[in-house]
């Protein structure tokens, strides 16, 4: 896998977890932190757990089955994604718009919190 398809899943993975942590049981939290976010090797895990290598990644690989299963089902990472399209695109309609340089800055304002709150 290249670099950045790495990179890729390790992104699509951190989201689906934000969106998705509460569902997945307490191990599977703490090694999807571990390696994802902590950035901890297989080998580190086991030793952690005093488990094998191949135990952590049998972990991590169900527990990234069951994120992609929750986001099949719910898809919230979707619509997530979905409303920051749109959000950009009122926020480029808003910058082209007559509107005078007052009510842009509020109007972009307005899109930026939104963002936020996504």
């Amino acid at each position: 896998m290249s670099q950045e398809n790495r990179l890729e899943k390790t992104n699509r993975i951190n989201l689906l977890f934000d969106f998705y942590e509460r569902l997945l049981t307490e191990k599977q939290q703490t090694f999807l932190k571990s390696y994802f976010h902590e950035d901890f090797s297989l080998g580190e895990i086991a030793s952690e757990f005093e488990i094998s290598r191949q135990a952590v990644y049998e972990h991590i690989k169900r527990a990234e089955q069951v994120l992609e299963t929750y986001e099949e089902k719910l898809g919230l990472l979707k619509k997530h994604e979905e409303r920051i399209r749109e959000l950009e695109k009122l926020q480029g309609l808003v910058s082209c718009s007559a509107l005078s340089d007052h009510d842009k800055k509020l109007m972009n304002d307005i899109v930026n919190q939104l963002k936020l709150w996504d």
